[in-house]
């Protein structure tokens, strides 16, 4: 007569234990998906999304982009002025914005400048960066007129808000034994700068102009659009006087101008920062 093998007690604890956090686990899911449901239906209810709109828009959307097709090829030279402007005041704007953010770095890193220094110089980076290209590119097309001069320097200042954060935060890393053993052979002020910070900080500096530059030629875009000139300008305008040909030459040129930047900023930052070859 055969017995029935039973599991002790102890031994079940382990699986009981995890089937309950499992159970709990899964209600805790739920509860989080519902109450972004309930939050998002709350949302479109305040906005006054309606569904039957949106999708009566698609199908317009939908014979709209018919238009689009086939792009105008024939405009392919027309385009190259604009692309040129938009790439040179997005370089441009980098190469300032490299250049001008090393002393404000250094004057925002609290081992280097006073604490009065390093707190107005983070208060203005801070400024720079709360303020969005487009706003500040409304702001000097009052005092320049439109073109591309007020969109390369709301492209430089931008760039000096986030290039300047990014290295005093790298300078304020750097070992501080290493700065006091060069200020221990009588060196200057400058000369600790010269031979003991620039030099770590270098490559950060290159790497970051590289990136910087890649988001300079996207917001050169919209700029562009908004008055600084460039491709973005035309595929603004082309949009505007229904010429929706046009524009999706514009937009392949753009998309063309902002994959190869890409490539190229991922190809010499890899080997500023040691890395391998381009993928």
């Amino acid at each position: 007569m055969s017995t029935l093998s039973t599991v002790p007690f102890r031994q079940e604890l382990p699986f009981l234990e995890w089937k309950r956090g499992v159970a709990g686990h899964r209600w805790k899911q739920l509860a989080i998906a519902a109450t972004i449901g309930v939050l998002a239906a709350l949302s479109a209810w305040r906005c006054g999304v309606d569904l039957h709109a949106l999708i009566v828009g698609i199908g317009k959307g939908l014979v709209l982009l018919n238009m689009f097709f086939p792009p105008d090829w024939g405009s392919w030279l027309s385009m190259m002025q604009p692309i040129g402007v938009t790439a040179v005041m997005a370089l441009i704007a980098t190469i300032l914005g490299m250049c001008l953010s090393l002393p404000c770095a250094l004057a925002a890193s609290s081992n280097i400048a006073p604490p009065l220094v390093r707190q107005t110089m983070r208060a203005f980076i801070a400024l720079e960066r709360g303020l969005p290209e487009i706003v500040q590119m409304l702001l000097l097309i009052a005092v320049f007129g439109l073109g591309p001069v007020p969109g390369l320097i709301a492209l430089a200042v931008s760039s000096i808000g986030m290039l300047a954060k990014l290295l005093a935060d790298g300078i304020e890393e750097i070992d501080p034994q290493m700065l006091e053993a060069v200020e221990g052979t009588g060196a200057t002020r400058s000369q600790v700068i010269r031979y003991a910070v620039i030099p770590q900080i270098f490559p950060s500096l290159l790497a970051n102009g590289l990136f910087r530059f890649e988001e300079n030629v996207r917001a050169g875009v919209i700029l562009g659009a908004v008055g600084a000139g460039g491709i973005g300008y035309v595929m603004s305008t082309s949009m505007r006087s229904m010429d929706y040909q046009k524009a999706c030459m514009a937009t392949i040129f753009t998309l063309a101008l902002v994959f190869s930047s890409e490539r190229v900023s991922d190809f010499f930052r890899a080997r500023i920062l040691g890395g391998g070859a381009l993928r």
